[in-house]
């Protein structure tokens, strides 16, 4: 049972390769939602992947029923929901392992306790969290715990097709910019932040520039296009799903990027990635850092996990266009 968002789920996988090694000769399944099925497209771990849409009644008794189908020797459950594990038991799973935390332990046969200060839940990486997991189980550790994913022909060919649509050469210097954030405003540095940026990049180095946005950050993308005096590639009329946006990322020399799904993209991809970060709490990403740059600002009020702010967003507003291509610069030097 995978976790639901990307970069949780990017963070997974040195579990799964672990897991394929462990199970090598045994039916390994991937229960995932359809927006995230992308991202383990392709993939050498699972032998199968079922895309679940459990948020409504009848998505939820679907999966549950297909699971029954297949009767599962043993659940491995990495989102922290109740309803994940309850979709594991109802399934007819014959054992369900996962964290023994709110409230769900009675419906599991095992699995480790978070790390905890007091009452509260410690803050720890998310790859070494879901690694705990396979500790738990006794597995061999994997043999590294950096990210991995896949890119197919396909993808590759995708991103041909649209490099040379957009007319950039083999040998230009390409600078993803990630404005959007499906977790909310308040992961989000303004659009007129990232329209300066822009054109500060164009400046230094002459680049080409892409806004990279996923559906529904249309209007950001054009905000931000109408504000930037700079060239900008705007591809949110491109529509690139998350299959084919690894491909694209690999094609650049340096990602800008919200804490949010793609930063991890470029992690795994060996992109190196400057994160402007407000909202979240660090210790939950603070692994692989080589080729990583965060920004953030320390504030009494901060991390605060809110999807929205409810003050004046100094978390975010704090940090200069500037200031982010000083550390742009700091990661990619063209001597």
């Amino acid at each position: 049972m995978c976790p639901n968002w990307v970069g949780d789920l990017v963070m997974a996988t040195p579990l799964f390769e672990c897991l394929r090694r462990a199970y090598a000769d045994d039916l390994l399944v991937a229960v995932l939602r359809q927006y995230v099925s992308g991202v383990v497209e392709p993939n050498p771990w699972f032998d199968r992947v079922i895309v679940s849409d459990d948020k409504t009644i009848g998505g939820f008794l679907r999966l549950v029923r297909g699971l029954q189908r297949l009767r599962p020797d043993l659940s491995i459950v990495l989102p922290n929901s109740m309803r994940a594990v309850l979709m594991a038991r109802l399934g007819a799973s014959r054992r369900v392992i996962g964290y023994r935390r709110g409230g769900r332990s009675f419906m599991l046969n095992g699995g480790p306790s978070p790390e905890t200060a007091g009452a509260s839940i410690e803050p720890v990486p998310m790859t070494q969290y879901y690694l705990k997991i396979a500790r738990w189980l006794k597995l061999p550790p994997p043999p590294g715990i950096r990210p991995q994913l896949f890119i197919s022909d396909r993808q590759r060919r995708r991103a041909k097709e649209l490099f040379s649509r957009w007319a950039i050469g083999p040998n230009e210097v390409v600078i993803g910019l990630n404005p959007g954030a499906r977790f909310g405003s308040s992961k989000c540095w303004p659009a007129e932040n990232f329209a300066r940026l822009a054109e500060l990049l164009q400046q230094r180095w002459n680049c080409r520039t892409l806004l990279l946005t996923g559906p529904g950050e249309e209007d950001l993308a054009n905000r931000i296009e109408k504000l930037c005096r700079a060239q900008i590639i705007n591809t949110s009329a491109d529509r690139i799903g998350l299959a084919d946006l690894k491909s694209v990322i690999k094609r650049c020399q340096l990602l800008i990027t919200n804490d949010t799904g793609p930063r991890h993209y470029a992690v795994a991809l060996g992109i190196p990635v400057v994160v402007i970060m407000g909202p979240t709490d660090p210790r939950y990403t603070q692994l692989n850092m080589n080729g990583t740059i965060v920004l953030r600002r320390e504030l009494d009020c901060a991390p605060c996990h809110q999807k929205s702010c409810p003050e004046n967003h100094e978390c975010m507003t704090a940090i200069t266009p500037q200031t982010v291509l000083d550390a742009a610069a700091r990661l990619y030097r063209t001597g």
